[in-house]
C-alpha cells in the first residue's frame, strides 16, 4: 500500500475530492501497477481502456462501494501508474499484467467491467478464467478484428500516418484531442480534463497511448482469435451500458456483441458517447448494481 502522501506529492495535479481512493502498488515485470481497492462485498474488477486511467470509474465506485469491493487498475503507462519509457505496451501483455494480478491477488466471483480496450484485456483473461467470472459488462468496447469495417479502414489511414509517433509524443494527442471529441452530448469539462492529459507528464510517458493506437493496426488478427475463442464465457450473464452516440465504436458494434452472447442485457444511453461512466455513472451504478443483484 502506497503512503497516501507520498502519491499526493508525486502526482500533485490530482483532485483528490474528485478520486478519494487509497492508492496501492502492485509490482509486475519491474513496474509499479497502481489499484484501488474500495468497499466491501462481492468483487466487481473494473479494467479501463485509452487514454483513461481508473478515474473515469471514480463516479461508478462511489456510487456501489457500500455494496461491493470495487477494485480498479490504471494498465501500466497509465494513471498513477509507472511509465517506463521501454517496455513492452502490447495490448497482450496488459492482458498479461492483468492475469497475473487477479491470479496473486485471489480475485474470484467477479464481476468484470470492461470499457474500450478494457475490453479485449479483460475479456481475454475471462476466456482463460471463465471460472472466475460470475458477470461481465461491456461499455463500447470490441473483441474481434475490424479490419474489414468500412469505418476502420477509413480510421486505419490516420494511424498509418508517419506523424502519428509525434502528435502522440509531443502534443499529447489522444487525452487532449481525441478524448474530448468521443463524448456525446455530455462535455467534458476542461478541469476533468486536465486529469486525464497531467498523467502523461511528457513525451517519455506516452509509449502507453500511443502503442494502443498501434495495436489497432497490429492486433487484429489476436482481436479475431478473442471472438473465436469466446465459446467460454458465452453464456455468462453480461450486459452491456452503451454511448449511442460514440462516433468511434458505432451502435453496430452492439449488435455484433448481442449476437455472440446470448445471456445478455443491453442499457443503451441515447445520449452518451464512448464514455458513459464518466458521462452518465449515475446510470452506469444504477444498471450494474441491478444487473449484480438479479443474477
Amino acid at each position: 500500500m502506497a503512503n497516501s502522501a507520498v502519491v499526493t506529492a508525486k502526482f500533485s495535479w490530482l483532485d483528490k475530492t474528485e478520486y478519494p481512493f487509497t492508492s496501492n502498488y502492485y509490482t509486475v515485470n519491474g513496474s509499479n501497477l497502481h489499484y484501488i481497492d474500495e468497499g466491501q462485498g462481492d468483487t466487481i474488477l473494473f479494467v479501463h481502456g485509452t487514454p483513461s486511467w481508473s478515474f473515469d470509474f471514480r463516479n461508478v465506485i462511489k456510487t456501489i462501494k457500500s455494496s461491493f469491493r470495487c477494485v480498479a487498475i490504471d494498465h501500466i503507462g497509465f494513471g498513477l501508474s509507472d511509465k517506463p519509457e521501454h517496455y513492452d505496451y502490447s495490448t497482450i501483455d496488459h492482458s498479461r499484467t492483468l492475469e497475473k494480478f487477479i491470479l496473486d491477488k485471489q480475485l474470484q466471483n467477479i464481476t468484470l467491467v470492461v470499457h474500450d480496450f478494457g475490453g479485449p484485456i479483460g475479456l481475454n483473461v475471462a476466456i482463460h478464467h471463465p471460472d472466475r467470472i460470475k458477470n461481465i459488462v461491456i461499455l463500447n468496447s470490441w473483441m474481434w478484428d475490424s479490419s474489414t469495417d468500412p469505418d476502420f479502414i477509413k480510421f486505419s489511414k490516420v494511424l498509418k500516418s508517419p506523424l502519428l509517433p509525434f502528435l502522440y509524443r509531443y502534443l499529447n494527442f489522444s487525452p487532449r484531442f481525441i478524448l474530448p471529441k468521443s463524448f456525446g452530448d455530455h462535455k467534458i469539462s476542461s478541469t476533468l480534463l486536465k486529469q486525464y492529459t497531467k498523467p502523461f507528464a511528457d513525451k517519455t510517458q506516452r509509449n502507453g497511448a500511443l502503442s494502443f493506437a498501434k495495436s489497432l493496426l497490429t492486433d487484429q488478427r489476436w482481436f479475431g482469435e478473442l471472438w473465436a475463442k469466446r465459446q467460454s464465457i458465452a453464456d455468462k450473464p453480461v450486459l452491456f451500458v452503451w454511448g449511442m452516440k460514440d462516433p468511434i465504436i458505432k451502435k453496430h458494434y452492439l449488435e455484433k456483441f448481442v449476437s455472440g452472447f446470448t445471456n445478455s442485457g443491453t442499457l443503451k444511453l441515447e445520449s452518451c458517447g464512448h464514455f458513459p461512466q464518466e458521462e452518465q455513472p449515475e446510470a452506469v451504478a444504477k444498471a450494474i448494481s441491478a444487473f449484480h443483484h438479479k443474477q
